[in-house]
């Protein structure tokens, strides 16, 4: 029987601010050192944050790519998958993870976030959306405070895929 290695997506903005991109960074580097392979949407920002990472310390990358080209991948994309089928490439990006690290994000977050939740597959957020319902605060996101913490939850909690 083949050893499986542990898939986790980092999801995140293709815009980002400098203290998010410098925390995929850290997601990658640390998932990449504790085996793990990276998978993402394949362009900017926390996506491409998160590959440099991983590929700086060894680790291996997939980005799931919304458009028809390779070459439309940020550079630290080992593996480029091409869709050519837009946001809706947020179901297979979270659907081949055993858990999620969403780090900051926009309204594509959110969706892979749900879609995440949707399945049964645990979301960790590092300065990411937070769900209320009927005014209640909703904790299907756990909350991490550091990039080790994030890695550490999402190790921990990944499914078998």
């Amino acid at each position: 029987m083949r050893d499986r290695k542990t898939f986790i997506a980092v999801i995140g903005g293709s815009e980002c601010s400098a203290q998010e991109a410098a925390m995929a960074e850290a997601v990658g580097r640390e998932l990449a050192r504790q085996g793990a392979v990276v998978v993402c949407g394949g362009m900017g920002g926390v996506m491409e944050a998160a590959c440099k990472g991983a590929s700086a310390a060894g680790g291996l990358t997939v980005g799931i790519l919304p458009g028809d080209s390779r070459q439309a991948a940020n550079p630290y994309v080992q593996i480029p998958v091409v869709t050519g089928i837009g946001y809706a490439r947020n179901v297979a990006v979270v659907k081949s993870a055993g858990a999620v690290i969403a780090i900051g994000g926009s309204y594509g977050t959110l969706s892979e976030i749900a879609h995440a939740r949707q399945s049964g597959i645990p979301v960790i957020g590092l300065n990411t959306w937070s769900l209320c319902r009927d005014g209640q605060t909703e904790d299907s996101i756990i909350v991490a405070q550091s990039p080790a913490e994030a890695v550490k939850k999402a190790l921990d909690l990944a499914t078998d895929q």
